[in-house]
């Protein structure tokens, strides 16, 4: 693996895994960032990684849904190694908009898919990043494994499903040598403050409402993003190929949980908001979005036991690392939260 592909890695996974490859020392190539810079992308949070590797680091502004400009990154950078992150992936836009998720998710993993092809022979690795809610909705009992039949419930889920389909069905017919990953609900640095949990510390440090939708009651299990990069790279050097690997936290948890375990450390750091006893008191249930899936949970006995990996961090220290972070980078949050990015990105890239 000398030229390394990763797609959307200005993206919130896509950064982390781009920086962990640096800082870890496990990669001595080369790293081109193609990305188009949508609204979750923000080149911003890798610029001490361009400024630190200007021979290792490379960035590509483009989209993964043209043909012609995936082949020419392809052929300008000698690329033998793709690591797939590009994806639309919130579920609630993909209930306004799925438009946008079949184009990104599916007809992009194709075009990809197609240019590693065509170049088959020069091609190490096609490494897909999936989610767990390809699977569906869990009861009360039980656990997703790498066999688990997909039920897709949103259209956000049913892309990506059917991006792993074109994956392994490139892998059966082709022979193109790929590995994927489902993973559950990352968390951490850098994340577009729609989801939950920087969406819940960002608005409770301010003392606003903490908007939680249902009862709260939905089970999500939580995987810091550092470990998840662990385990990407573990499958990307010693993973099967044509096998899947599902990489999951170890840390199920009600998401009312997860908003009181973030009010509780931020009472603890920050003292209690104004006009309040606690930041729990900023609670306030809203109608739950259409068709969420009630419960997940990950089965990583099978990465485990063949690669030996297993999640690094409890729910509680990665929590506390990812509270640090937001409260530590005012900047990069003033950045994300006014737009001010999109205001560099236009100016650099014309996007």
């Amino acid at each position: 693996m000398k030229n390394l592909l990763v797609t959307g890695g200005c993206g919130f996974i896509g950064c982390n895994f781009i920086r962990y490859l640096f800082d870890a020392g496990n990669f001595t190539g080369r790293i081109i960032n193609f990305d188009a810079l949508t609204y979750a992308g923000n080149p911003l949070s890798l610029a001490d990684v361009a400024r630190r590797e200007p021979e290792r680091y490379v960035f590509v502004c483009g989209d993964i849904r043209d043909a012609a400009a995936v082949g020419n990154v392809f052929d300008e950078y000698d690329v033998d190694t793709v690591c797939h992150f590009a994806a639309e992936s919130h579920v609630d836009r993909s209930i306004v908009r799925p438009d946008d998720f079949v184009q990104t998710n599916i007809v992009g993993t194709y075009q990809l898919l197609q240019a590693a092809r065509e170049r088959q022979s020069h091609i190490e690795l096609f490494h897909h990043v999936s989610t767990d809610e390809v699977f569906g909705s869990l009861g009360a009992d039980g656990f997703f494994t790498e066999t688990t039949p997909y039920q897709p419930n949103s259209p956000y889920s049913a892309s990506k499903a059917a991006s792993d389909h074109l994956v392994r069905a490139f892998h059966h017919t082709y022979g193109l040598p790929v590995t994927v990953t489902n993973c559950s609900n990352n968390y951490g640095p850098c994340q577009f403050p729609e989801k939950l949990i920087p969406l819940i510390l960002l608005n409770a440090r301010e003392g606003k409402d903490l908007p939680v939708y249902g009862d709260g009651m939905n089970v999500r299990d939580w995987l810091y993003v550092g470990d998840h990069c662990e385990a990407i790279w573990r499958v990307m050097q010693k993973g099967r190929r044509g096998e899947t690997y599902n990489v999951g936290g170890n840390n199920e948890l009600p998401n009312l949980t997860v908003v009181h375990a973030i009010c509780d450390e931020l009472d603890r750091r920050l003292g209690p908001p104004p006009g309040h006893g606690t930041r729990r008191e900023l609670i306030r249930f809203v109608k739950d979005r259409p068709g969420h899936d009630r419960r997940y949970a990950i089965d990583i006995a099978k990465i485990r036991g063949e690669l030996g990996w297993t999640p690094r961090e409890s729910f509680a220290t990665g929590l506390a690392r990812t509270i640090a972070w937001y409260l530590d980078n005012d900047a990069w949050v003033a950045q994300v939260r006014s737009g001010a990015y999109r205001d560099w990105i236009q100016a650099h890239y014309g996007v």
